[in-house]
């Protein structure tokens, strides 16, 4: 091991700092060990502890006295290799994954072609592309469950992979608990075998064997911290509840779970064994909310490197540090998250449109010339143009990824109120909710989000009559055409043609139009003619999303109609829901379309309902106030949140219809308090309010911009700005509750 050092070690005459390059020497020295030392002396002539590993280890070393020129003086004893900790080794930057050239063919359709990536040890990387490109091809092939036709996957023999497995298969002996805390590798054993060690210890009166012993005993301890043991229990329950599984699960047979929660136990699994790389293909698929938001903070903190696939656009967003993208069987890489990728592709593709066009209108006009003087006087010019011609080296076109134009019909009129709850309560082993009142009016766009089983879809069914509510009246407006998307597509026969299922009983639409609706959801040619029973999930959501166009309903009642839909289908009917100057009602666990598309969201959660006038962010905002509680299985119970000190409490949605529930002004004694502020109409602070958040707003995003990041002046100016807005917005609402109340 000195030799290979001494290989990669200039030779030095004076005392100096040398730099050495891990990558000279990665074939011949595991990059999970390193050799230690105890003591180096530094050329100023003090003392210090051999630094660690980070990408390139900068070594100071000294010239022995007496050593002759040329020589080098070794400072640490007889190298020996030390297996690093977790931490450790992910700090040392190096690729742990190289694809190089690989390509695939199915029949006479190339999947891949000469794809070219790699992954180093701290990368976060998203794999995104339409459905049915190679993803999933890909990453069957780095895990090598399929071969590739041409090209290499290297692997470092140091590094280790974990991949999510979709399918596993549990003994009947294995439990949720045992499955997890099998992962977390062989921590009981050696566990045992330090109690041993330190037993024999205590008894042992030879010295040599006593010596031996204590060294012993010292790589137990070491590796025992170096794999947190002390804290492994505590690791395996904080990733299982983080995913779901509440303690009265962990005795619970594997095997009795559903796919979902078995596919859940696979990802708590590999969460636990830290591979240096993993894997991930659709790792939030059966996660609710608040699980989705537990595992994004994970890995947004992750250490590791990964490689995931995803179509949830706000998941992406707060893990990915760069984007792969799949298209037409080549990768591109883009720096930065998903919106960072979105807004690259744009500029990506503006530039290639613009060079293949002045390209081709360039070869349109040495064609033009060359025809026109080929047997003339300047046939010696076209000759020299057709040479040049052959010359050029043709750009490719620009590789656009063809999205749908998904079209919702104008809606016809309303009433002003287009459904009434008032009271509202349903249970069966629980309670799901209870006095339930909110009333939806004409053009507003509703989302409902909670937990899975919170009771989103029993809503919604209780609203639609579809199930009868154990207390409560629903009223639904004047002149409704209700369309109601639900989850499981059961409103579309299996047995008939997607052009067939659209059919509607109030419109008698030929052949040509169900096809030309049907192609605005991007399903065209022998798909429009196929039994639903043969098409993909994508396909037949987007056949259902087609039947609502067709109904031309005026109010969209929409359960999850995210399922199955990739990156591009999910902003083309985000894109659709905007346009549309119906009413929404809208169940999904699709962060990004709820901020895109809501205006009024009610969060479910133990057996609570509540109502936040705002998207997704606004929500998020009430958390980080204080005003709202996410606990384990409840998402925003903000009627059980109280301000101390302001003598008020955030109330339940159970208020009156045709007002904003939520906020309830109580003084201290019971009583009708005093006014604090001077005399304000409702409306006048509403909309100062909403002024004074969108200005806030604003000043979040400014602190965002990468310009200002580098300002530490402007920080510190938008810091202060952000302080008093916060400030003055508390005000307002204060003034907006008083009012309520009082006026």
């Amino acid at each position: 091991m000195e030799r290979l050092y001494n290989q990669a070690v200039p030779r030095l005459t004076s005392p100096s700092t040398i730099s050495l390059d891990l990558t000279k020497l990665a074939r011949r020295i595991p990059a999970e060990a390193y050799l230690p030392g105890k003591w180096i002396r530094l050329s100023d002539g003090s003392f210090s502890d051999p630094p660690h590993f980070s990408g390139r280890l900068v070594w100071p070393i000294r010239l022995a006295h007496g050593c002759s020129k040329g020589q080098v003086k070794w400072c640490w004893p007889s190298p020996k290799l030390v297996k690093l900790t977790v931490d450790q080794r992910r700090s040392i930057d190096m690729v742990l994954l190289s694809v190089t050239r690989v390509s695939k063919t199915f029949g006479d359709q190339t999947v891949l072609h000469d794809v070219t990536f790699d992954i180093r040890s701290q990368d976060h990387v998203a794999l995104v592309g339409p459905n049915g490109t190679g993803k999933t091809t890909l990453l069957r092939i780095l895990t090598g469950q399929i071969p590739a036709d041409g090209g290499d996957v290297a692997l470092p023999s140091a590094g280790t992979v974990g991949y999510l497995q979709q399918h596993p298969e549990f003994a009947d002996s294995d439990t949720v608990w045992s499955v997890a805390s099998g992962a977390v590798g062989d921590i009981a054993t050696l566990a045992r075998q330090a109690e041993m060690v330190a037993e024999q210890l205590s008894t042992c009166v030879d010295e040599e064997q006593h010596a031996r012993l204590i060294e012993q005993l010292d790589r137990l301890q070491v590796k025992l911290h170096q794999e947190d043991a002390y804290n492994w229990e505590h690791r395996v329950e904080r990733v299982l509840q983080g995913l779901g599984f509440v303690e009265d699960w962990y005795q619970r047979p594997a095997k009795q779970l559903s796919g979902g929660q078995q596919n859940r136990l696979m990802l708590v699994c590999l969460l636990l064994q830290q591979p240096d790389l993993m894997i991930l293909d659709e790792p939030n698929n059966h996660l609710d909310i608040e699980s989705t938001e537990w595992l994004e903070n994970t890995l947004a903190n992750w250490t590791g490197a990964y490689l995931l696939v995803s179509h949830d656009r706000y998941f992406l967003d707060q893990t990915a540090t760069s984007v792969l993208e799949l298209v037409d069987s080549r990768i591109d890489r883009f720096k930065g998250n998903y919106s960072a990728y979105v807004r690259q592709k744009s500029e990506r593709l503006e530039v290639q449109r613009r060079t293949y066009e002045k390209q081709k209108e360039e070869i349109e006009k040495l064609q033009e010339f060359i025809r026109k003087h080929h047997h003339g006087q300047k046939s010696t010019q076209a000759e020299d143009r057709r040479k040049k011609l052959e010359r050029i080296e043709l750009v490719d076109p620009p590789r656009e990824i063809p999205t749908p134009k998904f079209h919702f019909p104008p809606a016809s009129r309303t009433g002003d109120v287009v459904l009434r709850c008032e009271k509202l309560s349903k249970a069966f082993d629980r309670p799901l909710f209870a006095n339930l009142s909110f009333q939806i009016e004409r053009g507003q766009r509703w989302a409902i989000l909670g937990s899975n089983g919170s009771g989103k879809s029993t809503l919604l069914r209780c609203l639609l009559g579809e199930m009868a509510p154990d207390a409560g009246n629903v009223h639904l407006g004047h002149n409704l055409q209700i369309g109601y998307f639900d989850q499981l597509l059961k409103r579309l026969p299996e047995n008939v043609s997607a052009a067939e299922a659209i059919r509607v009983p109030h419109r008698d639409l030929i052949d040509r139009e169900r096809r030309d609706i049907l192609a605005a959801f991007g399903l065209t040619g022998d798909v429009t003619q196929k039994p639903l029973s043969m098409l993909s999930g994508g396909e037949r959501n987007r056949t259902m999303l087609a039947w609502l166009s067709a109904m031309q309903a005026n109010f969209l009642v929409l359960d999850e109609p995210t399922n199955h839909l990739d990156l591009w289908s999910r902003q083309a009917l985000e894109a659709a829901l905007n346009q549309f100057d119906g009413t929404v009602l809208l169940v999904t666990h699709d962060r990004y379309l709820v901020n895109s598309v809501a205006d009024h969201v009610l969060v479910m959660g133990e057996g609570k309902v509540s109502q936040i006038d705002g998207n997704y962010e606004a929500y998020r905002h009430w958390l980080r106030e204080g005003l709202a509680i996410a606990d384990r299985g409840q998402i925003g119970a903000l009627g059980s949140a109280s301000r101390s000190g302001t003598g008020y409490t955030r109330s339940e949605v159970t208020g009156t219809t045709g007002q904003n529930p939520g906020l309830a002004l109580r003084s201290s004694d019971g009583g009708k308090r005093k006014r604090k502020y001077p005399y304000r109409k409702v409306v006048e602070l509403e909309t100062e309010i909403a002024e004074a958040e969108c200005s806030l707003d604003q000043l979040h995003k400014g602190m965002l911009d990468p310009n200002n990041l580098r300002d530490g002046r402007k920080m510190k100016d938008l810091q202060q700005q952000v302080v008093e807005q916060e400030q003055k917005l508390l005000q307002l609402y204060e003034h907006y509750e008083e009012a309520c109340e009082l006026n």
